[in-house]
């Protein structure tokens, strides 16, 4: 299942797991990843529920950039290798 969902993600996975160099890479790492991308996804949703009934569509553009930002660190959090997070953390 892990290998079929990392073919459909490997636009998003190719970008944070290519490189030679070498990384450092820690556990808790990878777990600030998924709860920081759960909750830019949780933002994103309580966006559009409090904007709902406002007028005009400005609030999508917050809620597609926090979406988009959860996405990403969700799907690298559980399909990404250990230097693709080790990547998104700035490999210090």
């Amino acid at each position: 299942m892990k290998t079929q969902l990392r073919k459909i993600f490997w636009f998003i996975l190719g970008v944070f797991e290519k490189g030679d160099e070498p990384y450092k890479y820690k556990p808790l790492n990878r777990t600030i990843l998924l709860v920081v991308g759960f909750l830019f996804i949780t933002l994103s949703m309580v966006t559009v529920y409090f904007s709902i009934g406002t007028q005009g569509y400005g609030f999508l553009i917050p809620v597609i950039v926090f979406f988009a930002v959860g996405f990403v660190s969700v799907i690298v959090g559980l399909l990404g290798s250990d230097r693709a997070v080790a990547k998104i953390w700035g490999n210090r």
